[in-house]
């Protein structure tokens, strides 16, 4: 049997005096090892791009986490230079991706970025510099020049009992990092709240009533999906549902 093929959203960026379409190394290496997929970059080219054709060829979809925010203007907002960076690429190839994905069934993991990216895709919206609304905790990571000590586990989020999250990790709470300062303001009307922070910040999210598993999560389970059960967790679950999608596919043309 083939091993299971991920498309995975890229970033645009320049240096080098290239433009390259980029994954940092622990979403890929995460989906090889703890989902047991084969991750297979997206170029964000936009409407450039058959979506159809792609969502035809793979298994699953993963949106990764990024410096960039979405673009205000896809969910009413305004854009100004605090909100930013942007990358304007990336939402017109990740938001289709989104609705067409959940639509076809083809199971979906959202990471940070991602899970706004769902949020908007869906009709939600955002909100900037979380930090600074009272009652709220700073979820940006903290200064550091070590990447272990920015993405490292800081604090509890409660998980819904019923909903996709609790089959995966139960009922009651795990511990995740925290690197961002942007959150889900309205949520998107066919999202249900997963997780969430001890001060009500959405941490995760799910699509209500999708025919595949549909996930979005505020924080980064791939850094640490070798060592910590949770971030391994819904990993696995992720490449299983991959596997199950797969598996049903194959029969049904195995079947004609």
């Amino acid at each position: 049997m083939r091993q299971p093929l991920v498309a995975v959203s890229t970033d645009v960026k320049d240096f080098e005096n290239y433009t390259w379409h980029a994954v940092p190394e622990q979403y890929l290496e995460a989906a090889l090892s703890a989902a047991g997929v084969l991750p297979v970059l997206v170029p964000s080219f936009g409407d450039r791009l058959d979506l159809d054709a792609l969502l035809a060829s793979v298994d699953g979809v993963m949106l990764t986490g990024a410096k960039s925010n979405v673009h205000p203007s896809h969910y009413g907002g305004e854009a100004d230079d605090r909100n930013g960076p942007y990358d304007e690429r990336r939402d017109a190839t990740t938001l289709p991706l989104i609705r067409k994905a959940i639509a076809a069934g083809v199971p979906l993991l959202a990471i940070c970025r991602g899970i706004q990216e769902m949020n908007v895709a869906l009709g939600g919206s955002l909100a900037g510099e979380i930090q600074e609304r009272e009652g709220t905790l700073d979820h940006r990571a903290p200064e550091s020049p070590s990447q272990a000590e920015r993405f490292a586990i800081r604090h509890p989020v409660s998980i819904k009992p019923g909903g996709c999250l609790a089959g995966v990790f139960g009922a009651g709470e795990i511990n995740v990092n925290s690197v961002h300062r942007q959150g889900v303001d309205r949520l998107g009307p066919n999202l249900q709240v997963e997780a969430t922070a001890p001060d009500g910040t959405v941490e995760a999210v799910s699509v209500v009533g999708a025919p595949a598993f549909a996930v979005g999560v505020q924080w980064h389970p791939e850094y640490w999906a070798a060592s910590d059960s949770a971030s391994k967790r819904i990993f696995a679950a992720f490449g299983d549902a991959v596997r199950a999608h797969r598996a049903a596919r194959d029969g049904a043309v195995a079947a004609e």
